[in-house]
């Protein structure tokens, strides 16, 4: 992670093949295409890796959320449970569509707390969304059940997780939706891009549309189809997708690059007492894009933060102080912060954040750093990235 590390020829000749056609756009056109429809083919190889029936591509991650959200008709006062600790695109493709984000702990698994996600259910919860956060999973057997039982849609963002899988299944493909971010720095990226997958043939008709103006891709004249419902445009161009296309061909290779690494730091980390590692729940499966610890309390861990960039160590990040990835410092949300007016059932029903504490999250974020796995590293250089990691911790704790 991320896949830009790695291009090469093969995103070269699907991005010439798109500017050859001078076709930008992912619809229309046809006599012009000279047979190249880029977004297509990538929704069909990422249907097939996901084992799932429809994928809808759209122009981001947050976009991705946005429809899938809209596609199952959750909006105006509807709460969507997600955790304290994640991208701020989850609150705003919440909010974007008038809904109410409901902040919930997470535990070692650095995602939802299942026990903290049932108590946070009220009548007005429609969707769990867990955020498969730094490449793991959540307990989802457990979030299936609990939707289960309280008629609830499973949406898994699984943005920063794509090639991990739980209980066999890709994660993005256990729950009624799943999405997926393909910016610039993840594991493979389309510059700016995302994805939703479904197995529900009414969310994924609404995600093509809605995504699309409302446009019911009908016939043969885009002037001509109808618009059934109203829609936004959150289209991504065939540029986008042609480095997608390359990029998802070879996740295989950057996955077992990925784990190569990541093993090879944890291997160094794993006799240092007083280190221990995030939770994943049986039957999971990493990415292996982070690796994730926990140092025996928040002191020691905000110091190994320091000492690993003292020494030229980059890529590890300690959350708990991050401006984006952690509940402390979202003050927009907590002050709601808006350009416009927020709706009127957002403003009712979205608790008091300014005043909210999650210190079970403090806790097992506070004491947590994540390091990112590089697709770039040689395996010598890893080993000598790992002994170094290994006596800084080692000094520290």
């Amino acid at each position: 992670m991320p896949g830009f590390e790695l291009f090469g020829e093969q995103e070269k000749k699907e991005v010439q093949d798109v500017l050859d056609s001078g076709v930008l756009m992912r619809y229309g056109f046809d006599g012009m295409r000279n047979g190249h429809w880029k977004a297509k083919e990538l929704e069909a190889v990422i249907t097939a890796r996901m084992q799932t029936k429809h994928t809808q591509l759209v122009s981001s991650g947050t976009a991705a959320l946005t429809v899938a959200l809209a596609s199952a008709g959750i909006g105006s006062g509807d709460e969507v449970i997600i955790p304290t600790f994640t991208f701020v695109a989850s609150f705003e493709s919440i909010l974007a569509i008038g809904a109410v984000p409901i902040l919930v702990d997470v535990d070692e698994t650095l995602t939802l707390d299942p026990l903290a996600v049932e108590r946070a259910i009220t009548k007005n919860t429609k969707v769990v969304m867990p955020v498969h956060m730094c490449g793991s999973m959540a307990d989802l057997s457990a979030l299936k059940k609990l939707c289960s039982k309280h008629g609830l849609l499973l949406l898994e963002d699984a943005c920063q997780a794509i090639g991990g899988s739980y209980e066999g299944k890709p994660l993005g493909s256990y729950g009624d939706l799943g999405c997926f971010s393909f910016d610039y720095v993840k594991t493979i990226t389309c510059g700016e891009g995302g994805a939703l997958i479904t197995n529900n043939g009414d969310y994924f008709k609404n995600a093509d549309h809605y995504s699309d103006h409302g446009h019911d891709h009908t016939g043969q004249d885009r002037g001509a189809e109808n618009h059934p419902f109203l829609g936004y445009n959150y289209r991504i161009s065939e540029l986008h997708a042609a480095v997608g296309l390359a990029q998802i061909r070879r996740l295989d290779d950057f996955l077992a690059l990925q784990e190569r690494n990541y093993r090879i730091l944890r291997k160094a980390l794993e006799p240092i007492d007083g280190i221990a590692f995030r939770k994943v729940p049986e039957g999971g499966i990493e990415n292996y894009s982070f690796l994730s610890f926990f140092l025996p309390n928040a002191e020691r861990a905000k110091a190994a933060e320091s000492a690993l960039k003292e020494a030229g160590i980059d890529g590890c990040f300690y959350w708990f102080d991050n401006n984006w990835h952690y509940y402390r410092k979202w003050e927009h949300l907590a002050n709601r912060i808006s350009l416009g007016n927020l709706p009127k059932e957002v403003t009712a029903g979205l608790p008091d954040y300014s005043k909210a504490v999650f210190p079970q999250s403090d806790h097992w974020i506070g004491r947590n750093l994540s390091c990112l796995i590089k697709l770039g590293w040689s395996e010598t250089e890893t080993q000598e990235r790992a002994k170094k990691m290994a006596n800084i911790l080692r000094n520290i704790v």
